[in-house]
């Protein structure tokens, strides 16, 4: 009786009478590709962006930008010389086989010798000093202060100054011709990109790189108050990286190529309003009736 109840649910749900045969696979296959084909992330973005603005939710003033790594689906086998189509050679004592061991120990791999045979988009990357590199692409989210809703994505291949590159980006993005400002990590604070964050009437929020004397970042900025706030208010960024990843299944990505990344990236990142928009109302004062 309760398989039947989800049957008639499930029906009713999608629109099926008793009678109408319920899709196979094949359908869902092929409906999945032309999700993906299309710019339905873009379009449901843009409509969860509308719902926050009529509920008056996002701030047109400050904001934040932030990049992350995505770990790839394609193995470190699969990254190969670009001018060697030979398997590295396995492992003294390994086995064969089609996933034979394969020692790469003593072999310069680099993203201009190398590339992965199954995902050529992706580039090995390290988040930081001590860790592996590992085949990823970057992720990158333009934040609003008030509320930490995202308000805009992109999805870039790994290189070095990708995050600077996608953040002048989304900073042209921004609505308005009044002064805005921008918060950041140290990582962004270098003088091309504060520079260019100036020409562009964008204060810039950026952390002060404690490693770099010179940094581009001076007293005319830290002395205000509001500096201190972006500060404070730009690490909430990770909350929404960490729920990605996490709720989200970006952890380790199971599409392949910078378009479908992108794709998926910015539908969960859509979904990631939507639940903040829904917590954001439930706390919200309710109108008392008459």
């Amino acid at each position: 009786m309760e398989q039947l109840n989800y049957n008639l649910l499930f029906r009713w749900f999608v629109g099926l009478n008793m009678d109408d045969a319920i899709w196979d696979a094949t359908v869902f296959r092929k409906n999945r590709q032309r999700l993906l084909a299309g710019d339905i992330a873009d379009a449901l973005f843009e409509a969860v962006l509308k719902q926050a603005r009529q509920r008056d939710l996002l701030s047109d003033e400050h904001f934040t930008v932030d990049g992350t790594l995505l770990e790839t689906w394609a193995g470190q086998k699969s990254f190969r010389r670009i001018d060697d189509d030979q398997q590295p050679p396995a492992a003294s004592g390994g086995d064969g086989g089609s996933n034979p061991t394969v020692n790469f120990h003593g072999e310069k791999r680099s993203n201009d010798t190398h590339c992965s045979t199954t995902d050529p988009d992706a580039m090995l990357a390290r988040k930081s000093r001590g860790t592996p590199a590992l085949l990823s692409y970057h992720g990158h989210l333009l934040t609003e202060n008030r509320n930490g809703l995202v308000v805009s994505t992109r999805t870039t291949q790994a290189y070095g100054t990708a995050e600077r590159d996608a953040a002048l980006l989304m900073a042209e993005q921004i609505p308005g011709t009044g002064r805005v400002t921008l918060g950041a990590d140290k990582g962004y604070d270098t003088h091309d990109f504060v520079g260019e964050l100036r020409h562009m009437n964008i204060t810039p929020h950026v952390a002060q790189n404690d490693t770099n004397r010179r940094s581009a970042i001076d007293e005319r900025t830290t002395r205000h108050d509001g500096y201190r706030v972006s500060q404070r208010k730009r690490k909430r960024i990770e909350e929404v990286f960490g729920w990605m990843k996490t709720v989200g299944l970006l952890r380790k990505l199971r599409h392949r190529g910078v378009e479908q990344v992108g794709w998926v990236f910015t539908f969960i990142a859509a979904a990631y309003n939507l639940v903040r928009i829904r917590n954001l109302m439930r706390g919200a004062p309710q109108p008392q009736c008459a």
